[in-house]
């Protein structure tokens, strides 16, 4: 399928680059499976002409997995142009889910080659150098991504959008546990009036972070993937995605983590 996989990237591509949607790919660039989903996927790097900084994971709750309609977590890659520094803003302009997902988000340290055997979360957290709170703004080149189909969402890049890291944790956070670890979002409008807040915690994604990352690092494995020094793999949201219009702010609190803010424009 390797021509019909970059044929059927750089469509989605074109889509993404001018916020426009399909309803879904043409049938006969359409994947059939997951396999045929992931190695679409793995032509964005080269249509994109765009570096690989990260992973993301999609559907990490039961809640998620049954709004788009997918039986298992979905990654993602995250491209270097939709990674933002904090403070400044990021567009919604064709982004059609308009809402933004706080995460834990971890950076490597080393890397993670691929081999035969599964690694343990222990071998994984070895590995790793910092963990920062996140935000991601997904989106996705089909009009409804609910029903587009796992093999189809894998094409779309897992709804990867837009990312912004918080700053590095301080330390002590590899001994925390983070399953019951509060996250409190505070979504203002763009007259800096609160609109609503949402709390959330590290229970959302696979049941804890940690257990998120290690399924990330151990798919990425078998499919011969390297996870590579200074990546970040963002562990899926915090809580029910926040819905956002242009103009808001939103704010995550992580306690003891640390805090992220995010403003969005048209």
């Amino acid at each position: 399928m390797t021509n019909a996989a970059r044929e059927a990237a750089q469509l989605l591509w074109r889509h993404r680059c001018d916020g426009t949607t399909i309803a879904s790919l043409p049938e006969a660039l359409r994947p059939r499976h997951s396999g045929e989903g992931d190695a679409i996927q793995s032509e964005w790097p080269t249509v994109s002409g765009q570096d690989v900084v990260g992973w993301k994971i999609a559907a990490t709750s039961a809640a998620g997995q049954a709004h788009i309609n997918v039986s298992a977590p979905l990654p993602g890659r995250i491209l270097a142009r939709y990674v933002h520094a904090m403070g400044r803003p990021v567009s919604l302009a064709g982004n059609r889910m308009r809402v933004v997902e706080p995460e834990y988000a971890f950076r490597f340290g080393e890397d993670l080659a691929p081999r035969v055997a599964p690694r343990t979360k222990e071998e994984i957290l070895a590995a790793l150098e910092s963990l920062h709170p996140a935000f991601e703004v997904p989106d996705s080149r089909f009009s409804d991504f609910t029903v587009a189909g796992e093999a189809q969402l894998l094409a779309d890049n897992a709804c990867c959008g837009e990312f912004v890291f918080g700053p590095a944790a301080p330390d002590g956070w590899r001994e925390k546990d983070l399953r019951d670890a509060a996250v409190q979002a505070t979504v203002q409008d763009a007259r800096g009036r609160q609109r609503y807040t949402r709390a959330g915690s590290g229970r959302a994604a696979l049941g804890d972070p940690y257990v998120a990352l290690t399924w990330l690092a151990n798919r990425l494995s078998a499919m011969g993937i390297t996870l590579l020094a200074g990546q970040y793999v963002s562990t899926g949201t915090c809580m029910t995605p926040l819905e956002v219009e242009p103009g808001d702010r939103v704010i995550a609190d992580y306690g003891a983590f640390g805090t992220i803010d995010l403003q969005l424009s048209t």
